[in-house]
């Protein structure tokens, strides 16, 4: 995957976690971008994309308490789940906007 692909992937990704959490904000951390619904405020931090060299990670701070049905997310911390994505049509078919909603209801009423 050449760096044209991870940025799009990038912002595509940016769009959609907007969409879902309008009045969410990020900020850049531990190497990636990372959104929460209160600014300044960690426990409100619902997740963040990380590029790597062959995927972007969309990584969920409370991942283990989402529902996933379909095995969608990787990962098996006591906390944290994620998704590799490696093409601009993985956000649609791993059903991103779904596990964003969750996350963001998990993290805030207003979602």
């Amino acid at each position: 995957m050449d760096g044209t692909g991870r940025s799009h992937i990038v912002e595509r990704l940016t769009a959609l976690i907007l969409s879902v959490a309008p009045e969410a904000s990020c900020i850049e951390k531990y190497g990636g971008l990372v959104f929460m619904i209160s600014p300044g405020q960690t426990a409100s931090q619902f997740c963040g994309i990380f590029v790597y060299k062959e995927h972007v990670s969309l990584e969920f701070s409370k991942g283990a308490e989402l529902d996933d049905h379909e095995r969608v997310l990787e990962g098996g911390g006591k906390h944290r789940r994620h998704i590799k994505l490696r093409e601009l049509s993985d956000i649609c078919q791993k059903r991103c906007k779904d596990y964003l909603r969750q996350a963001c209801r998990r993290s805030s009423a207003s979602c």
